[in-house]
């Protein structure tokens, strides 16, 4: 009765596409708004299939569809979801009407400005990405899931290569060059499974739990199938196009390609990998928790290194999802409920990030960090205080949705599954614990960077400290004081240079409240109640891991 539910999630956006070519000279009046109508819709029939989902039956396949799609090939248009793939369909539909919002509701004197100078080509490139990113959690067949898989490159290319950076064309080759070649390989490790079982149904496979496929088969097949993933995820060595594709995104790509694309990958190894290769995971997990602990540090290290603050977040991504794989790798309920959570979180938390360096880099016309000077509590205090609560949910603090996930995946190393060494993954989980601590690090020292200490320009104006007195020492001047009154002015005149110089230093706009204030309230809701997300994924989880040894 619900079965129209994935029909519609995937035909809103689509048909909304095919009207913009179909009759541009109609809508074009109406671009700030088309595009938010349309992806407004689609999160409405996203919340819909959450509120008649049956909890109770997550690890069964809900609001399916099932139609003949290449009769002549055996596939089929094979659609559902269950508790893994539904909070990755909602996460996908809020993120993409936030994006919407964020270009819609901006600076309505000045729309160029926001949705650049073609808007109408950039409304289409969203809703037909909406439509791959959704189309992909929703794939109940394993061709089905790979078409899907590869809409969404050629949208995310011209987003990149059209409305980017500077260096954007050489970001968006890199992308679909690196991206490409990984879909090959997947590919073909998708045929051998079908002529190994002569079906393309991820229900019946992952049912038959590698019947008929003989364990140096799946080996081949999940090392193939993997590496595809691991491209989009992106795990280390594979990850080199991810900095300077989030760096020379727009803000609305960096924000999708972080929330949404990257969470392809690792969903593949949940839905596809792990539960139809069965025995290709056990002996391949030892590897893919090796390149998943080596990642949590690369990223670490490399963050430290950085400069701009957007390709530091970029490196964290690598690190963040190098907690996924390890959880992943476990092949136990625990670790792939906490890479599954983690999936979540990280959407949430690092779209926000994202958001959030698109705001400043609007503002002062960089991202450098060194160059932002720092103080920006002083100067933008509300601006400061979501980048610094954004940090710090990244960086995994307790009672906040970015602890559950890593948590949970260092626990399941612990106790990793049987047959998988336990000293290894104790290994893995002592140097993922390192991982942690180095992300602590970098985003301290990115807050150190950007939100606190004086402006720029403020320091230079206070009254030289005594001798023998370091500033560091000086008691605070008291609120009305001459030395505070001073500093306040100090400000102001640096406020006025910036303007002079064209940098806003204008705080949180409306626009940006209302598009990061439901990212902040998921965060603050899943860190305090993570039952929310862990009774949908457990129960799919235990049926996952079902035949696994």
């Amino acid at each position: 009765m619900t079965g129209w539910l994935p029909i519609a999630l995937l035909a809103v956006p689509l048909l909304g596409a095919l009207l913009l070519l179909l009759v541009p000279e109609v809508l074009r009046p109406a671009l700030r708004t088309y595009g938010l109508i349309l992806s407004g819709v689609t999160l409405a029939l996203a919340l819909v299939m959450v509120a008649t989902f049956d909890h109770g039956q997550a690890t069964r396949l809900q609001f399916t569809v099932d139609q003949p799609w290449i009769p002549g090939l055996g596939l089929r248009l094979h659609l559902g979801v269950d508790g893994i793939s539904l909070p990755l369909v909602v996460l996908t539909a809020l993120l993409t009407f936030l994006c919407f919002g964020y270009l819609s509701w901006g600076r309505p004197r000045t729309p160029s400005r926001f949705l650049g100078n073609r808007p109408r080509a950039l409304v289409f490139t969203l809703l037909v990405l909406e439509v791959g990113m959704i189309g992909t959690f929703l794939a109940l067949d394993l061709l089905l899931f790979f078409v899907f898989f590869e809409i969404v490159l050629i949208p995310m290319f011209f987003l990149i290569g059209i409305w980017g950076g500077a260096g954007r064309r050489a970001a968006s080759i890199k992308f679909i060059l690196y991206t490409l070649l990984g879909s090959v390989v997947m590919l073909l490790g998708l045929l051998l499974v079908w002529t190994q079982t002569g079906t393309f149904d991820m229900a019946r496979l992952a049912a038959a739990h590698g019947a008929g496929m003989s364990r140096s088969v799946q080996i081949l097949a999940f090392v193939a199938i993997g590496v595809g993933l691991a491209v989009k995820t992106p795990m280390w060595p594979l990850h080199t196009w991810l900095p300077d594709a989030h760096t020379e995104a727009p803000t609305v790509g960096s924000v999708l390609l972080a929330g949404v694309l990257l969470k392809m990958g690792t969903y593949g190894f949940a839905r596809i990998a792990i539960p139809v290769l069965p025995e290709g995971a056990t002996a391949v997990a030892p590897w893919l928790g090796a390149f998943a602990v080596v990642g949590i540090i690369y990223g670490a290290l490399a963050c430290l290194a950085q400069r701009d603050l957007k390709r530091m977040i970029a490196y964290s991504s690598v690190g963040h999802m190098g907690f996924v794989l390890l959880g992943f790798a476990t092949l136990t309920p625990t670790g792939i409920n906490g890479a599954l959570f983690a999936n979540v979180a990280h959407g949430l938390i690092t779209g926000l990030l994202f958001f959030l360096a698109g705001a400043i880099k609007d503002r002062y016309h960089t991202a450098d960090m060194p160059s932002l000077g720092g103080g920006m509590l002083a100067t933008m205090p509300r601006l400061g205080s979501v980048l610094t609560f954004a940090a710090i949910a990244s960086l995994g603090l307790p009672g906040l949705a970015g602890f559950w996930g890593e948590m949970l995946a260092l626990f399941g190393a612990f106790q990793p599954a049987s047959g998988l060494p336990r000293a290894l993954f104790l290994t893995y989980m002592v140097i993922g614990g390192l991982g942690a601590v180095l992300t602590a690090a970098y985003f301290v020292l990115m807050l150190s960077r950007v939100t606190h200490g004086r402006p720029p320009g403020v320091v230079d104006q206070q009254q030289t400290p005594p001798s023998g007195e370091t500033p560091d020492e000086r008691p605070v001047a008291p609120l009305g004081s001459d030395e505070s009154l001073a500093e306040q002015a100090a400000i102001a005149t640096l406020e006025t240079e910036q303007a002079q110089r064209g940098i806003r230093v204008d705080d949180l706009r409306s626009y940006e409240l209302a598009a990061w204030t439901p990212l902040v309230v998921l965060i603050v809701l899943f860190g305090l109640w993570p039952g929310l997300l862990l009774s949908l994924t457990t129960p799919a989880v235990q049926t996952l891991l079902g035949a696994l040894p």
